[in-house]
């Protein structure tokens, strides 16, 4: 992997992990897009800073800072970052992030 493919994803770190839910730090810069994805259980997402475009099959939202969005299970969707971004997620302990092959 080079240097422009690490920048160009966004950066996911591990803040807290308990018995039942995880905390994962997500960091992306304007301009990154993750492909289509999915978690294998639900999820929240906070939005602390920046701008991004969330693409769903059906829908499309803007996330900004204070947003919150709440992820069925098995959700498809991307990201397309627009401002330098930065979030939480929050799930189930053994959630995984799924990206479409």
């Amino acid at each position: 992997m080079n240097i422009m493919e690490v920048l160009n994803r966004p950066e996911l770190t591990h803040l807290q992990v308990g018995n039942d839910l995880k905390t994962i730090q997500i960091r992306a810069m304007a301009g990154v897009d993750m492909p289509e994805h999915h978690s294998t259980h639900e999820a929240v997402i906070v939005v602390q800073e920046g701008k991004a475009i969330l693409k769903t099959k059906d829908t499309t939202y803007v996330l900004k800072k204070g947003s919150t969005m709440l992820f069925p299970a098995g959700l498809k969707h991307s990201l397309s970052v627009i401002q330098d971004f930065k979030g939480v997620a929050i799930m189930a302990t053994d959630s995984i992030i799924n990206l479409k092959n």
